[in-house]
Formats: structure tokens, C-alpha cells, sequence
């Protein structure tokens, strides 16, 4: 079964006049990269990809945890009561965060980078196993959103404060190549970092960008229908704990932490794709609606009008809850 989402346009996207698809592709964010566009025959593929590397790149100069240069690695080891300045794009970003988690009470929290690193899911060594309780305690004391201060480009480092950013940066990263598309001229084209996509226009057949929403491993033995997405002006994102995870004594630990109990979510969805127009909201809700239990998840996604599509694990295989936002653009 296959169904198929459309987004609520007034007009649908025009169809480009002459031009070719392009294909670009490569490596950023421990992940592969890839951009499809219309462009003229006379457009340099080596001249955009060098073009989107230098975005992707970018991000990571400054918001990846795993470079001991970065901006985040500098903020994170900055010593109690000093401020970092950062540029524009990582206070961008991290306003964004602060701006969600405020929402979410919390469910998406940007710093856990101390408990990310202890449970395996950073920089540091991986032990093998679930950290000890004492050692989640002392790295939980430094966490917590609230202890965020972001004076425009300016940011208190309040004493031992390790900001995380894996759960938005790769959404912002697309937004950020789409955006460095728009100022090339590009009027339609697919991006995609990681799994995250955002789409605009039209192909030249006249046919949109369509793109299948990421299903679970599971999902290619449940009955779970496919579903595929016109990305025009859309942005989709999606967390699942089957991406990053480790097993330790019959056990499973997924990558995405609870802010709540310090720990891997624990008997939430297995999947959760979120739907916006900046990928870099779609990343963050898509996290935060992880963190939820599923009828929390949906009841939020609900009252805040996100279009979401959340799995959870079922009797008969992979159950389903779809937002009315995502409901309303089911094709007929």
C-alpha cells in the first residue's frame, strides 16, 4: 500500500523551462550529502558542489561537537562565567533550540553533550555498556536548558554547560543549502544531509520532488503502508531509534536521551517524522516528539499544528498516528 501527501498550495509549483537535472553528492557530518537541481546547461556541477560543501562545512566548523576547534568545543570548554561570542549562525540555531525546548517543557533539551559523550553518543570513548549512576548524576547536575543565557551573539558559559547540537544542526545544515541554492538562482531542486531533506519546484516533467518518508528496518515486515511526499516548500526531518544505538545485556540504548531521566528513551516510537517548511524546526521537533510518550507526542504535534507521523511498536506489527496537519495532506 502506497499513499501519497501533498502539500496545501494556492498554485502548484511552475514548471522550469529548459534545463537539466543535476546531480550532486558527497560527505559532511559523518554522512553522506546529495543535491538535485535544475540548472542551465551552461551551470559548473563542480562549481556548486564546491558551493554546498562550503555550507555544510561551515556548520560543522561550528557546531559539531567531535571538532576540538569548533565553536561548540570552544564554548563547551570555556570556563565558568565567560562569555563566548558566536557567529550569527550558531546564535541562530541555538535561539531556535532555546526557542523549542521552551516549548516542549523540555523533551528537546540542546545540553546533554556531557551525558550524550557519557552514554556513547559523542566524542569520547564508548565504554561498552551504560554508564554508572553516580557518573549520569554528575553529568546530569551541569545539563538543563534553562541554565542558557544567549545575549544576541553572546553566550554565558555558566560552569560546565556542554551543549549538543546533533539534534538541529543537520536540519539547519539543509536550510543552509537550500538557501545558498536560492541565492545561485536555483528555483527548483532536493536536498538532502543525512536523511533530512527539503524540497522546491518542480523537475522539468512537470513532476514534483517526491521523496519516501524514512520507515523503520521493521517496517519491511508490518504492514506499515509507504508514503510518499511532494517536497514543494517542505522541509522533512525524521529521529528514529534504529539510526545510532547499542546493545548491552539483551538490552537496546538508542542515541536520542530523555532530559527527564538522563537515559536513552525508553518504550517511546520507534519512529517520528516531522514536516515543516525549515528542516531545522522540522530536526528539533522530530527530537522533542521522540523524547514524548507517543500520546503526548501526538497531542502536542496536534495543538501546535505539526505535521508528524509517529510509529510506535504494536501487537500486529507497527501502529500509526498521523497529526490532523499531516492528515490534511493526504491525497484523495
Amino acid at each position: 500500500m502506497t499513499r501519497v501527501l501533498v502539500p496545501l498550495l494556492a498554485q502548484p509549483p511552475a514548471r522550469p523551462i529548459g534545463g537539466a537535472v543535476l546531480a550532486l553528492g558527497g560527505r559532511s557530518m559523518g554522512a553522506t550529502w546529495s543535491v538535485k537541481l535544475v540548472a542551465p546547461p551552461t551551470a559548473s556541477a563542480e562549481a556548486l558542489t564546491a558551493m554546498v560543501q562550503r555550507e555544510l562545512d561551515t556548520v560543522v566548523a561550528q557546531m559539531s561537537p567531535w571538532e576540538p576547534g569548533s565553536d561548540l568545543s570552544r564554548y563547551n570548554a570555556a570556563a565558568a562565567g565567560t562569555w563566548t561570542a558566536l557567529p550569527a549562525a550558531f546564535a541562530q540555531v541555538l535561539a531556535c533550540a532555546i526557542d523549542v525546548a521552551e516549548r516542549t517543557g523540555g523533551a528537546f533539551d540542546p545540553t546533554l553533550g556531557a551525558l550524550v559523550s557519557l552514554w556513547g553518543f559523542g566524542p569520547r570513548p564508548f565504554s561498552g555498556g551504560p554508564p554508572a549512576p553516580a557518573a549520569i548524576a554528575g553529568a546530569r547536575a551541569t545539563a538543563g536548558w534553562r541554565r542558557l543565557v544567549l545575549d544576541g551573539d553572546r553566550l554565558l558559559q555558566p560552569g560546565g554547560l556542554h551543549l549538543d547540537l546533533n539534534g538541529i544542526a543537520k536540519g539547519f545544515a539543509v536550510d543552509q543549502v537550500a538557501a545558498a541554492l536560492d541565492r545561485a538562482g536555483a528555483r527548483s531542486y532536493l536536498v538532502e544531509v543525512g536523511g533530512e531533506l527539503r524540497g522546491l519546484g518542480a523537475k522539468p516533467d512537470g513532476q514534483p520532488w517526491w521523496v519516501e518518508l524514512e520507515r523503520p528496518p521493521s517496517a519491511d515486515h508490518a504492514p506499515a503502508p509507504r508514503t510518499l511526499v511532494a517536497l514543494h516548500g517542505l522541509a522533512v526531518a525524521t529521529s528514529g531509534d534504529y539510526r545510532r544505538f547499542f546493545e548491552h545485556d539483551g538490552r537496546r540504548y538508542a542515541h536520542t536521551l530523555d532530559p527527564a531521566t538522563a537515559a536513552p528513551v525508553a518504550d517511546g516510537a520507534i519512529s517520528v517524522t516531522v514536516l515543516d517548511e525549515s528542516c531545522m524546526r522540522a530536526d528539533a521537533y522530530a527530537t522533542a516528539l521522540t523524547v514524548m510518550a507517543p500520546d503526548a507526542a501526538l497531542a502536542f504535534a496536534t495543538d501546535h499544528g505539526l505535521a508528524a507521523l509517529i510509529l510506535t511498536p504494536g501487537p500486529d506489527g507497527l501502529e500509526e498516528r498521523l497529526s490532523p496537519a499531516l492528515a490534511a495532506m493526504l491525497d484523495p
